[in-house]
């Protein structure tokens, strides 16, 4: 199949007939009629059967249809990159964001740097430490921003700000708290653990086992914020970082960070063969401003 029996075909198939695909491609419906046969005599299949006046499409060009739209998508972040490249001051940034920075952090510099460039659109993301690079490798995001990114020979990566893990607590269960928090505190409560936490995790984790000590979680959930949730309901005392604290903190929910200190980097990530464009490396400034702005540098 060639572009024009591609583009054809999708418009019947979503259209459910000639005529619709026609009027949408700005054509004659002969003209699609005559495209139609040409790519079903390539294939070597039909596409489409007539059902009660329309054009009902076949198993095989449902099967198709998955690649088709595919492709499209594709076609269409061809076309936006393209006019990014023309236009001074317009553009689309794909941003991946961790679910802790996309309901303050992230939200905050977009907001700021839209009030500067209002005719540059974003796609924001929110997923877990383990699906943000996945993002990147599959090129559904141009600039992913994460904890402690692992190095890769394909990745390049820029450290942003430093945070810092602490105990999101009731403020009824510790009214006396003192401003920083020592891990012993959790050897007598329970603890709302964190499947598959990533970076943070993983210093919580090492920074336990250096003190020798093993907790047991009765509580484990994918979500800092079902953690939150859990502990504004009594369930439990949660780790957490600094983002997810400062958007679960209020009258009733306290945070205190750990003493010693457990900090680490926020970084953002780009592939090497796909560096940020201009307006995305201004986007950056405007992130790493918005960090500052919130006392993490």
């Amino acid at each position: 199949m060639n572009l024009r029996h591609i583009e054809v075909f999708r418009e019947v198939y979503l259209a459910g007939s000639v005529s619709g695909a026609a009027r949408a491609l700005y054509v004659s419906q002969p003209s699609v009629s005559k495209v139609l046969r040409h790519a079903e005599s390539r294939l070597g299949f039909a596409l489409f059967r007539r059902l009660k006046g329309r054009l009902a499409p076949t198993d095989e060009a449902h099967a198709l249809f998955r690649e088709v739209d595919e492709l499209y998508g594709r076609i269409g972040s061809l076309r936006q990159t393209a006019l990014n490249l023309k236009r001074i001051g317009e553009g689309h940034i794909r941003l991946a964001v961790l679910p802790s920075l996309g309901l303050g952090i992230a939200p905050q510099a977009i907001a700021q740097f839209r009030r500067k460039f209002p005719r540059v659109s974003f796609d924001v993301r929110t997923l877990h430490h383990s699906e943000i690079l996945r993002a990147l490798y599959e090129r559904e995001s141009d600039l992913a921003v994460g904890f402690e990114v692992p190095s890769h020979p394909r990745l390049s990566s820029v450290d942003l700000a430093t945070s810092q893990v602490g105990l999101l607590y009731r403020e009824a269960d510790m009214p006396d708290a003192p401003a920083s928090l020592d891990l012993d505190v959790l050897k007598d409560r329970t603890v709302i653990g964190m499947v598959g936490s990533g970076p943070v995790g993983s210093l919580l984790a090492a920074e336990l086992e250096g003190r020798g000590m093993q907790l047991t979680e009765s509580i484990s959930v994918h979500t800092y914020y079902v953690a939150a949730a859990l502990v504004r309901f009594g369930a439990g005392i949660a780790a957490v970082d600094e983002y997810t604290a400062r958007e679960a903190v209020s009258d009733t929910l306290s945070f205190r960070p750990l003493s010693p200190a457990v900090r680490f980097r926020v970084q953002y990530v780009f592939l090497n063969d796909r560096p940020p464009s201009g307006i995305t490396k201004a986007f950056v400034q405007t992130l790493t401003e918005t960090f500052r702005q919130n006392g993490h540098q």
